[in-house]
């Protein structure tokens, strides 16, 4: 990717880092520490690399504050990853100038379109349907009609908002993510499932971003919300009428079944699932893999299946690789008790004699 080339001192000001070293130095990329040139500037976050910055070939370093290296320039910043995501956006994403309604693309005449949006080919807007200014949707993008699509959106391709949803300004849609898709309900009729109309909508407030092929699912009468800030990975299914708090977290096949509310800034990890109609805390993480079954209080880390406290979890995984053991044990002290039961008895009727 192509991008700029700016000064030392000008990325410094950019992160509010401390600069130690040659103010003039010019940088035009970010690269890892293992393959990072002259011209890069490199980071490292965890202390463990440390050693590496003696091979190093960058021609700077964004790290902690007190860590010496040397003669190597160097940002100091408590938050070293953070400042790396900065410098990367800064460095190499560059505004896209607005292309318009490019040829190809379907916009239905009662459709409102904001100032400096870009339609690609593909595209289909229907009827009624809202796009605020500066939104780009990229080929394949499906819009249903009454949908409202706030500003600076990125919608990439093959992305479908449907009837009535709402997405928030700077709102991002990876290919294939689907907003609004029916929820998963049917009334059993006896002798097979009756479908239920689901009515709701989907919101998706601002700065929420949906990864590839993830799915958020309309509700059945209401809404199913996806709160301020939070980050949803590929692969992801949430379902009807959930209520997702402010920047959470959601990793790749993870899962939230319906009518579930989850508090601010929690975890799931890959593969996690959480059953329907739950309620999780603020700060709650669930580690891959694990499975809810019932109500998280705040500030908890879980672990399992059905899900535990983490540090119950661990000493019980300890024990895993032991079972056979164990079992083995288990039946050696069971065979040792029958055969005192039957001496016992033994004696207890020699001595009735």
């Amino acid at each position: 990717m192509s991008g700029m080339t700016l000064r030392l001192d000008d990325l410094a000001r950019l992160v509010g880092g401390v600069l130690v070293g040659d103010s003039e130095t010019l940088i035009g990329a970010v690269a890892p520490i293992e393959i990072a040139a002259a011209g890069d500037i490199t980071f490292v976050a965890n202390p463990k690399y440390l050693g590496k910055l003696s091979e190093c070939r960058a021609s700077a370093v964004i790290v902690t504050p007190g860590v010496d290296t040397a003669e190597l320039p160097r940002i100091e910043t408590e938050n070293p990853y953070l400042a790396f995501a900065k410098i990367l956006t800064r460095l190499k994403v560059q505004s896209a100038e607005p292309l318009g309604i490019m040829a190809g693309a379907f916009v239905d005449p009662d459709a409102r379109i904001g100032e400096g949006v870009t339609l690609y080919p593909g595209c289909f807007v229907g009827a009624g349907a809202q796009i605020g200014d500066g939104s780009i949707l990229h080929p394949g993008v499906t819009i249903y009609p009454g949908a409202k699509i706030g500003r600076d959106v990125i919608l990439h391709a093959g992305s479908v908002v449907r009837e009535h949803c709402v997405l928030g300004d700077r709102v991002i849609l990876q290919p294939s993510a689907v907003i609004g898709s029916d929820g998963f309900g049917y009334a059993p009729d006896g002798q097979g499932y009756y479908k239920i109309p689901q009515v709701g909508i989907v919101v998706l407030e601002d700065d929420v971003e949906v990864g590839s092929c993830s799915c958020v699912d309309r509700g059945t009468m209401s809404e199913t919300r996806i709160s301020q800030g939070t980050k949803i990975d590929n692969l992801v299914q949430v379902g009807h009428n959930v209520q997702l708090g402010e920047h959470s977290i959601l990793v790749s096949q993870s899962g939230i079944a319906g009518s579930t509310r989850i508090g601010r800034r929690c975890t799931l990890g890959g593969q996690s699932a959480v059953s329907g109609h739950l309620k999780l805390g603020d700060n709650v993480t669930i580690a891959g893999r694990g499975g809810v079954t019932k109500d998280v209080a705040s500030n908890q880390v879980m672990s399992g299946i059905p899900a535990i406290p983490h540090k119950d979890w661990l000493k019980a995984s300890m024990s895993f690789s032991k079972l056979p053991e164990f079992r083995k044990e288990l039946k050696e002290m069971k065979n040792k008790m029958a055969r005192l039961e039957a001496l016992l008895k033994e004696r207890n009727e020699d001595g009735s004699q």
